[in-house]
């Protein structure tokens, strides 16, 4: 008899891949009361934020735009994971990084 089993590795990845689906479908909603100091101020005048999903964030991206994605949990949630390629800049010390914000590209927070 030929057996023609999954390697290993291969059933791995399939079994975290399936564990982690429901989370990454799952909504994702921020918690004000993590953070009330933030949860009831309001933007500038001139910040026009636009609230989007990971569907259009996907969307924009296979359309080849290069957004810098910045990380806004605290230092140790950053630590513990992250997104690729992200940046992290604490909501508590956001406005120290708005200057080096690049102005030209979107931003995406999380």
């Amino acid at each position: 008899m030929i057996s023609r089993s999954l390697p290993r590795r291969t059933i791995s990845f399939l079994a975290g891949l399936a564990l982690a689906l429901p989370l990454w479908l799952a909504p994702a909603h921020a918690d004000p009361s993590k953070y009330p100091q933030f949860a009831q101020q309001k933007p500038a005048e001139n910040i026009k934020p636009e609230f989007i999903g990971i569907d259009e964030l996907v969307r924009q991206l296979k359309a080849g735009a290069k957004p810098v994605i910045v990380d806004v949990r605290t230092a140790e949630e950053f630590r513990d994971a992250h997104i690729l390629s992200a940046v992290s800049a604490p909501l508590a010390e956001f406005k120290d990084y708005m200057g080096s914000m690049p102005r030209d590209r979107l931003l995406v927070l999380y």
